[in-house]
């Protein structure tokens, strides 16, 4: 096995979201594909994600991923929010990417960082 197969590079966001789609296609699922319901369906998830966090410590919280059950978990809950996140995306048309790279632009001009000494 060679390196590179290994740690293969991991797909960029439009052929996720491709694969999403066709995903879905595949089995006629586009009708309940609305933005309505992907938003629902990615509160769902997020709020799955925030069970496994939601009595831990912050000690707790920062080694989660160090216990084989709870990292598959996280990473399950995480890629589950990020499909809906990038379904929901493809459906209203929006580039996520793009969408992120303006909001750190506005963020950056409405939270300077604080001038050195």
């Amino acid at each position: 096995m060679t390196a590179q197969s290994e740690h293969p590079e991991p797909p960029d966001l439009a052929t996720l979201q491709r694969r999403l789609a066709a995903f879905a296609a595949a089995r006629d699922w586009q009708p309940y594909h609305t933005p309505k319901n992907l938003v629902a369906a990615l509160s769902v998830e997020a709020s799955e994600l925030v069970e496994i966090f939601q009595w831990l410590t912050p000690e707790e919280s920062a080694q989660v991923m160090t216990d084989a059950e709870s990292a598959h978990r996280v990473r399950d809950e995480v890629a589950d929010v990020l499909a809906y996140l990038l379904q929901l995306c493809g459906v209203l048309g929006i580039d996520p990417l793009a969408a992120l790279a303006a909001k750190i632009d506005r963020n950056e001009e409405r939270f300077p960082a604080p001038e050195g000494p």
